[in-house]
């Protein structure tokens, strides 16, 4: 895999990984709701009108784009796996950003991740 294709693949996983710090951000703000046929249009409206939210999807367009273009580049049994970098990313930002706790366990999984995207980016 050479630079371009890793930087493609590496970017579409950031993006990713913030549109979903971003839809958390966005739930956050809007505060838990159930849907029901009552409230279907009003929860929708505030989601559909929440910043953080609107940017998650906006993150989530880009980052499929810019995946089809690693795809069309890299086998997707090796671009595949890659996406695992967003759980650690994703672990470590919200704890930093939403107080959400990193256990040992946690740091186990990312460790065994972190060997396994390795391993599998350098076939």
């Amino acid at each position: 895999m050479n630079l371009i294709s890793f930087s493609l693949i590496l970017t579409g996983v950031l993006l990713n990984a913030a549109a979903q710090l971003l839809l958390k951000a966005g739930t956050n703000a809007v505060g838990h709701f159930d849907f029901n046929l009552d409230n279907v249009l009003p929860v929708g409206l505030k989601l559909a009108f929440e910043p953080h939210i609107f940017g998650g999807l906006c993150c989530y367009v880009v980052s499929v784009v810019i995946w089809i273009m690693a795809l069309s580049r890299v086998p997707v049994s090796i671009a595949y796996p890659m996406l695992s970098i967003g759980y650690i990313v994703n672990a470590f930002a919200a704890a930093y950003l939403f107080g959400e706790s990193v256990t040992t366990q946690k740091l186990l999984g990312i460790g065994f991740i972190i060997i396994g995207v390795y391993l599998v980016a350098k076939t």
